[in-house]
Formats: C-alpha cells, sequence, structure tokens
C-alpha cells in the first residue's frame, strides 16, 4: 500500500509538520492528549534533536513522522508527500538495536536490500561499504550476541543506512550504552550524517548530546504528567562547528539556556 498521497513542500523542506496532535485512549476510556499544536520544519540535510523530559511527546511525535502513529489532527509530509503509514524514505534506529540474532553482522546489514530484491553483487556491495562505514568490516560474520552493545548499535545503524532514506529518525539510540562508549558514539554519526549528508531527526533526554549533535534543538514540553499536551518551547540553533569542544564557554552557554528553558517549561504552562 502506498504510504504518500500528496505533493505539497519545496525540496529544500524534508520534513513539513503542521498543527500535529494526538490523542490516545487510556483503558478506562479517557483521552490522553500526547501532543497538541505542533508546527515544525526540518531543512534537508539538517541534524535536529529533540529534547525534553519524559513524557513530553518526543517519541510519540518522532513515531508520528515515521508513520507508526496517525496523527489525530495535522499533518505530516515528508519529503514533499503527505505521510500515510510507514516508508523507505524513513529509517528508523531505535534503542534497542533490533538486529535479528540468527543472521550475521553482513545478513543483518543486507536484509532490507535483500527483501527489495535488489541483485546479490549490489547488495554485497551495499553491505561492504556501510560496515565500513561504521568500522565493523571485520566483523561481518559475527552474530550480534558476540558483539559489545556499541558494536550492535553501529550495525542497526549501518541496516538503515543502506536502505537509502531519505531522513533518518532515532529515537534515543544511545540511551542504553554506557557514558564513554555514548561519546564515541556521537561522534561517529556526526561524522557519517556529516559525510552522508542525511536528514536527522534525533529524540533524546540528554541537552549535551542534543548540543553536540545538532544544527538545531527543539524543546519539547508539557505531556500528560503535567495536565499539558505535549508541544514545542522553543527552537534553538547551535552554530558551532564540529567537531565540537562541550567545555568550550560557547558549548556552555547554549547548554545553560536549554536546561533554562527545559526547567521553567512544566511550571510554566501549569
Amino acid at each position: 500500500m502506498p504510504t504518500t498521497t500528496e505533493t505539497t513542500t519545496t525540496t529544500a523542506e524534508a520534513v513539513s509538520l503542521t498543527g500535529v496532535g494526538k490523542v490516545f485512549r487510556s483503558s478506562d476510556g479517557s483521552e490522553v492528549h500526547a501532543l497538541q499544536g505542533v508546527d515544525l520544519v526540518i531543512a534537508a540535510q539538517e541534524f535536529v534533536c529533540l529534547l525534553g523530559g519524559s513524557g513530553c511527546g518526543k517519541s510519540t511525535l518522532l513515531r508520528t513522522i515515521a508513520g507508526f502513529e496517525t496523527p489525530t489532527s495535522g499533518r505530516v509530509v515528508v519529503g514533499g508527500t503527505l505521510v500515510s503509514g510507514p516508508g523507505p524514505d524513513r529509517g528508523v534506529v531505535f534503542q534497542d538495536y533490533g538486529l535479528f540474532p540468527w543472521l550475521t553482522v553482513a545478513e543483518n546489514v543486507g536484509f532490507g536490500l535483500r527483501r527489495r530484491r535488489m541483485p546479490r553483487a549490489d547488495v554485497d556491495s551495499a553491505v561492504k561499504r556501510f560496515l565500513a562505514l561504521v568500522g565493523l568490516e571485520r566483523f561481518a560474520t559475527k552474530f550480534p550476541s558476540q558483539l559489545s552493545g556499541g558494536m550492535q548499535q553501529r550495525v542497526a545503524i549501518a541496516r538503515v543506512l543502506a536502505n537509502d532514506p531519505s531522513v533518518l529518525l532515532m529515537d534515543e539510540p544511545f540511551g542504553a550504552l554506557d557514558s564513554l562508549t555514548r561519546e564515541t558514539m556521537q561522534h561517529e554519526l556526526q561524522q557519517i550524517c556529516d559525510e552522508l549528508r542525511t536528514t536527522v531527526v534525533f529524540v533524546t533526554h540528554s541537552v549535551e548530546e542534543a548540543v553536540y549533535l545538532a544544527d538545531r534543538v527543539v524543546v519539547m514540553g508539557g505531556g500528560p504528567g503535567v495536565g499539558v499536551p505535549g508541544h514545542i518551547e522553543m527552537t534553538v540553533s547551535v552554530p558551532l562547528a564540529h567537531p565540537r569542544d562541550v567545555t568550550s564557554p560557547e558549548f556552555n552557554k547554549i547548554k545553560r539556556d536549554l536546561l533554562a528553558v527545559i526547567h521553567r517549561a512544566p511550571t510554566a504552562k501549569a
């Protein structure tokens, strides 16, 4: 079934959200307003972080862009077409790696390409390219259980990128990693995205991670826990060159400004 129905945006816009709201119905029949009135435009090749506390709707918004959730109101447009479900133009990386344990690293990376019935030579070439991109070419014949958490997440990223999505959606992909591995993965992801010029929407609750990675940080507030639907509080540009120095005054000023917005958001809307 097609996942798009009409052309609506310019080529410079990778993602466009207009008046997006999402209402869930709880087990007792009451309504839970997870999102309301979300307007956001993400440019092609832009790296945007969705930042905020638990329950503010970050993951729900990402899942709506992915097509896993249907907005109750508003519209989501990706690549000029209205989203009506998941599609190959959007690749998703989750916190849990989602690898097939019975397949080797190379087989995991090539899984989507084989499903699309690509010629074997093309699959092998793509697998080799993306394993090299994430530094795992020597582990092609290993199984996921033989890899560390960071290596498994590299495989998950390579598998998504091999399918050549126009937008990469990442839901706290480094949240389960130790701090040192997480820092390494942040640096590697930034380099990969710079090389591929990929549009990225990245969910995180870490202010430092957002400032390190993003061209623009979208701060979200509200959520059912504070009695207000999830919404955008503010967007902040991060005009710092890569690689970024987390100890620099410029970096830490942006970090302090974001923390101030996050800390006042729930009470300001209560």
